[in-house]
């Protein structure tokens, strides 16, 4: 693939100076195919933890997490603690929504995201604890003013009830403003080596139909904190684009793509466009031409399979010919038997009619 590797400065590699410790929890109501509840901690968009109400445990998921479990035991045993103490909590809380706004069947789902973003540079900390109910912003903690906000009139009863625990705020408070990030630290320092990594993408040019857009497609990077887009003479598009989200990949990498509408360019105008990926903290950007040789189709394996499909249905009806042939000269012969053989010369004529 004609890639070319731009080297603006150089090739050093600045670590990201921004990190984030996310837990995610999740109940479910009317769902017998998955876990009443789940629980999941994440660190810079990396999954590190993990448990659920089958289960029944909490299971750590990195190697560095489990370097850190051996030199704290007790770490596992207060997310295992938590875990069990969340699904009943999370149980009450969504059979008391479910009474409340009289659902009495169906799936519901409540959700919480809380955790805490530290800026290792600044050292600018910011909390947040926040939760939804069947796919919609229910309620969350201001940590400025220590109160609930409720952007639906659902949520009030449960913001004037939590507003009135003022030991739990105090608890959030400390919790978010200095023992989240003390634990974010933590783990940004066992797991360096590999949240603090680069690695670069390979990056691919796309295409279904010759019709379809070109996807420019890069996978295989981290961190998630990169930018993709299509150049015309050295300058981003931002018309005739399409650009899609940064998704994970099952090794911990991530991927996106961004599509350029060929109808609006011209045959010999294809040299001047090429893709740039970006990678923060990465002197290196990495830059695919727009080449027609290069672009990587399925149309063509459909095309012959077409063909092959074509020939086979022209052989199979050849075949069914042939047989139906068969079967009507063989009622033929049935119903019209040959006449018994006369003399000898009489036979010899049908046997011999040039003679």
């Amino acid at each position: 693939m004609s890639t070319l590797f731009i080297l603006l400065l150089s090739c050093s590699v600045a670590s990201p100076v921004k990190h984030s410790l996310k837990y995610f929890l999740t109940a479910a109501s009317g769902t017998p195919n998955i876990p009443e509840f789940v629980g999941a901690a994440v660190v810079d968009e990396v999954q590190v933890g993990y448990c659920d109400s089958n289960i029944k445990r909490a299971e750590p998921k990195q190697d560095w997490i489990k370097k850190l479990i051996k030199a704290d035991p007790q770490h596992l045993e207060w997310y295992a603690l938590k875990c069990s103490g969340n699904q009943q909590v999370f149980r009450a809380n969504i059979n008391g929504l479910m009474e409340r706004l009289n659902q009495t069947r169906g799936v519901h789902i409540l959700q919480r995201m809380n955790g805490c973003d530290w800026d290792d540079e600044t050292g600018e900390v910011v909390g947040f604890n926040q939760y939804g109910y069947d796919g919609e912003d229910f309620i969350a903690l201001d940590l400025e003013t220590l109160t609930w906000v409720a952007p639906k009139p659902q949520a009030v009863i449960t913001k004037l009830r939590w507003d009135s625990e003022k030991a739990r705020l105090e608890y959030n408070k400390n919790y978010y403003i200095h023992k989240c990030p003390d634990w974010l630290k933590k783990y940004v320092h066992f797991g360096k080596s590999f949240l603090q990594r680069t690695d670069l993408p390979s990056v691919s040019l796309l295409q279904k139909t010759p019709s379809s857009p070109v996807s420019c497609h890069a996978t295989g990077f981290y961190p998630d904190k990169a930018d993709l887009f299509w150049r015309k003479d050295g300058e981003q598009l931002h018309e005739d684009v399409d650009h899609g989200e940064i998704l994970p990949n099952k090794d911990g990498t991530f991927q996106m793509r961004v599509d350029l509408k060929l109808s609006s360019v011209r045959p010999e105008d294809w040299s001047r466009y090429d893709c740039v990926f970006q990678l923060s903290g990465v002197k290196n950007h990495i830059v695919t031409k727009l080449d027609k040789d290069q672009i990587r189709t399925n149309w063509e394996t459909s095309s012959i399979t077409t063909i092959l499909i074509i020939i086979s249905l022209v052989v199979l009806v050849l075949v069914l010919i042939a047989a139906v042939g068969f079967m009507v000269y063989r009622k033929k012969q049935a119903k019209d038997p040959p006449s018994p053989p006369g003399n000898s010369s009489e036979l010899s004529e049908r046997l011999n009619p040039e003679t």
